[in-house]
């Protein structure tokens, strides 16, 4: 897509964080915006921001785990804007599993699944046959993570294997979409900045709006979830590292950036260079064991 304004962007997971920075972006452009949500609070927040810089958007609080919901978005921007021109799945969550893989709850496996895999094929499903319908030009944007996408961190498998999926399914739908030469494209959003640090959105709180059904012993409560970055920065700190900040603005930038399929920082994907390599010369990926590694397979509260 060239011509920005008076389209239309639906972003999920967009009361905060990333998904926020998008529609920010997006309005900044003339575009009109959904800001899409599980955290109602947050969608009246952040929607009540945007409308108060002059800039046409509605909030729709939505759960991307059910189908229905996705459903109810699209039917509800259609009602308000008359069409739809970008879908950000962006909505994604941290699993907040304890200790090591073969310790982790079955249940934060279907908890993170269901938001960050199956909420993107929700999405896809939902929105694409109308973006199909329009016959214009429209834009499918996933959120996945170079954790995962490129390479995993080793302490962080279920949130990994979620965002290798996610980067698989959206390398399917890109080509389908080639195939039958539609004006749809699909892209992947790493998110990645020119200036150096991590990014400080909601993932680092897992256990936020955990359904009852996903619960288990010993789960961060879903009013809050489970503070994760304290103690990673303490870890930082102890191995000598140094923590900074990035601006979320600098990821929504990149879907700007013309025609990418791989929506990330030049360079971004560098490591995947050794997992292929590791592949065709059938080697240990040693390339995973990284240190010092700030992550933890300790269970919440171990000193580490």
């Amino acid at each position: 897509m060239k011509d920005f304004a008076g389209k239309v962007a639906v972003v999920t997971g967009s009361g905060g964080g990333i998904g926020k920075a998008l529609v920010e972006r997006f309005t900044a452009e003339g575009m009109k915006g959904v800001v899409a949500d599980i955290d109602a609070a947050l969608v009246e927040q952040t929607t009540a921001e945007l409308k108060a810089l002059g800039r046409d958007v509605i909030g729709v609080v939505t759960d991307v785990t059910e189908f229905s919901s996705l459903e109810a978005l699209r039917d509800t921007t259609l009602e308000a804007f008359g069409a739809v021109h970008v879908i950000c799945n962006n909505a994604g969550v941290g699993s907040a599993s304890e200790g090591h893989l073969w310790e982790h709850h079955v249940n934060d496996w279907r908890w993170s699944f269901d938001v960050n895999v199956l909420g993107v094929i929700n999405g896809i499903n939902a929105f694409v046959p109308t973006l199909l319908a329009q016959g214009t030009e429209a834009a499918v944007v996933n959120t996945t993570s170079g954790n995962g996408g490129f390479t995993p961190l080793i302490h962080s498998a279920v949130y990994a294997t979620t965002k290798a999926a996610v980067t698989c399914l959206t390398e399917c739908l890109w080509g389908q979409l080639q195939e039958i030469g539609s004006p749809v494209t699909a892209h992947l959003l790493y998110p990645s900045t020119k200036s150096p640090g991590m990014l400080n959105t909601g993932i680092w709180r897992p256990g936020r709006h955990r359904h009852a059904r996903y619960d288990r012993p010993g789960a961060p409560p879903p009013e809050q979830g489970r503070d994760q970055l304290t103690p990673m920065m303490a870890r930082a700190k102890a191995a000598g590292q140094e923590i900074t900040f990035a601006p979320l603005s600098e990821v929504a930038d990149l879907c700007f950036e013309d025609g990418q399929f791989w929506i990330c920082q030049p360079g971004a994907g560098v490591g995947s260079l050794r997992r292929a390599q590791s592949q065709a010369d059938r080697t240990l990926p040693e390339y995973l064991i990284q240190g010092p590694n700030v992550m933890t397979g300790r269970k919440a509260g171990a000193q580490d």
